[in-house]
């Protein structure tokens, strides 16, 4: 039996030789890693993350929603890995002890307008194998959340919620006791490939590594041009804020309660989200942020800001979505505009109901022509493989997308 680890082992930066490095210790960081320590116990695999503590971005900042797989594009690796990624962490939590509720979610159409794209959102669902889901009329909707009003909806029995953060935590726990490394506050400085190995600079040192990964998150366009690939896809970060709803506002929410989403963008609209831990959330807005950790609205970073500005894509999508920016600049500014955007399904809701919530960070890339890029983008260069684009539901799909990730990495490098 492993020895339970200790994380005072890991309290020297990692250097010299590894059959594996992993840059980045969130959720499909920490995946990928434990996806390779199974396929090759005993190979000594290093994960090296630029935060004191794993998991601190968007595998924290995450409304915890475990996603049944409907909104994504059918044949996209987003609607493949969603649905078997959910199945996993299902099962994943289930031999961890994890906490797991199977909530339900409805997506509710408000008027008539909006029933052509529930049919959309209805047909993709289907096609990707999402289990359960039926389309339901204004009865059985108030059966299943009693406060929340529409012409029709999508009901979606397996969507779940959990704590990808202890999540997290127990893939650390796992990855140190079957002997990797987990080294915190080791951010990667540079990547090249020399002869059969990657070298690796971080903070504390070098590491020659056999293979390699990055799944940087928020970062992971810079590393990925630092090890020579091209700069397009850009990492937009958009800021994504909560409010939280009062104690005695809680009975408004049984499950989750969506709107019909805009299919052209990436991001779901502003919804009412119960956690694992019992709050409930609405939100979140969609702001581009001055920063990559822009958890405050004060925190301004010029890198980050001059870097955004600088890309051509930025340009091109505020010219394409600049109604929709304007929408979220008024809820942004106005608590009582963010309610009346979920009064519109859940109308007992208001202002005296809701109080500050947290905030999270997207990494969202942006092409250079200013598409909002949608799925899943894994590219090769410098001698390792770069996730370049992991927005949600990647936490959902992290242990279906670390397998992908392990197929590509023995098959490419």
């Amino acid at each position: 039996m492993a020895a339970a680890y200790d994380r005072r082992m890991d309290a020297s930066p990692p250097t010299g030789a590894c059959d594996v490095a992993v840059i980045g210790g969130g959720i499909v960081g920490l995946a990928v890693a434990r996806e390779l320590q199974r396929r090759r116990p005993g190979a000594r695999i290093v994960v090296l993350e630029r935060e004191p503590e794993i998991g601190r971005h968007q595998t924290s900042s995450s409304s915890g929603v475990v996603h049944a797989g409907i909104y994504y594009a059918p044949g996209s690796l987003k609607a493949r890995l969603c649905v078997e990624g959910a199945r996993r962490m299902d099962e994943f939590c289930a031999e961890h002890g994890l906490p797991y509720e199977r909530c339900g979610k409805v997506i509710v159409a408000v008027d008539r307008s909006e029933l052509g794209r529930l049919d959309e959102l209805e047909e993709r669902g289907r096609a990707n194998g999402v289990p359960g889901l039926r389309r339901i009329g204004p009865e059985e909707l108030a059966e299943l959340e009693p406060h929340a009003t529409g012409v029709a909806a999508l009901h979606s029995p397996g969507t779940a919620i959990c704590d990808f953060a202890a999540v997290a935590r127990t893939l650390e726990r796992l990855l140190r006791e079957d002997g990797a490394t987990v080294a915190t506050g080791c951010a990667v400085e540079s990547m090249r490939r020399e002869g059969e190995a990657t070298i690796v600079r971080h903070r504390g040192g070098e590491l020659r590594a056999r293979r390699a990964v990055a799944c940087a998150g928020l970062w992971s366009d810079r590393l990925a041009v630092a090890a020579g690939a091209g700069p397009d896809p850009r990492i937009v970060p958009f800021r994504g804020a909560y409010l939280r709803l009062r104690p005695q506002a809680r009975g408004l929410v049984r499950g989750l309660i969506y709107p019909v989403p805009d299919p052209r963008l990436p991001f779901l609209g502003v919804h009412l989200t119960k956690r694992i831990d019992g709050e409930v959330l609405l939100g979140p807005t969609a702001l581009m942020a001055p920063a990559r950790d822009a958890y405050r609205l004060s925190r301004v970073r010029p890198r980050d800001l001059a870097g955004t500005l600088a890309w051509p894509g930025t340009w091109r999508m505020a010219v394409r979505w600049w109604r929709t920016g304007l929408s979220e600049l008024r809820m942004a500014a106005s608590r009582r505009a963010f309610v009346a955007a979920g009064a519109r399904y859940v109308p007992a809701l208001s202002v005296r109901d809701v109080a500050l919530g947290p905030a999270g960070v997207r990494a969202q890339a942006v092409a250079r022509d200013g598409t909002l890029v949608d799925d899943f983008v894994v590219q090769e260069a410098g001698g390792a493989l770069h996730v370049r684009n992991a927005p949600s539901p990647a936490a959902t799909s992290s242990l279906a997308l670390a397998e992908l990730i392990a197929d590509r990495l023995e098959q490419s490098l």
